[in-house]
């Protein structure tokens, strides 16, 4: 099981810490820390991120770098769900450019559990630019 807690410090801002002990600092007001939307999509970055990272090198994909950026879109009326989210991968190397559609691809349809959950209320689509190119 996976737990979570947050302690308000002031104002708008909580100290969250999950089951993991790293803490991070929310805040709804964004002065001294991220809201909680624009954590949904850091995570989201995160977990989409280490599945392409993973795929890449049990393949021997002789990447350098990845950057996984969102651009996202909420709905106009509470409880502003996210509606669109476009996932922007950056990859850097000498890497397959198929290789990398596979495990974008893998992740969305079958590793990414943030994909999944979001995926109920948002439409994901992703593009992939190559650094090096």
């Amino acid at each position: 099981m996976t737990e979570a807690t947050t302690r308000w410090i002031e104002k708008l801002h909580f100290k969250g810490v999950a089951s993991s002990g790293h803490p991070i600092v929310v805040d709804g007001d964004k002065a001294a820390g991220n809201s909680p939307m624009e954590l949904v999509l850091i995570a989201l970055c995160g977990c989409t991120g280490y599945d392409v990272v993973s795929i890449l090198q049990k393949k021997r994909e002789p990447f350098t770098s990845l950057e996984v950026r969102a651009e996202a879109e909420r709905a106009a009326e509470p409880p502003s769900v996210y509606t669109e989210i476009k996932l922007i991968y950056r990859v850097g190397g000498e890497v397959s450019r198929k290789a990398v559609e596979d495990a974008v691809r893998l992740s969305k349809e079958k590793y990414c559990s943030v994909s999944a959950m979001l995926a109920k209320t948002a439409k994901i689509t992703a593009e992939i630019e190559y650094a090096d190119a």
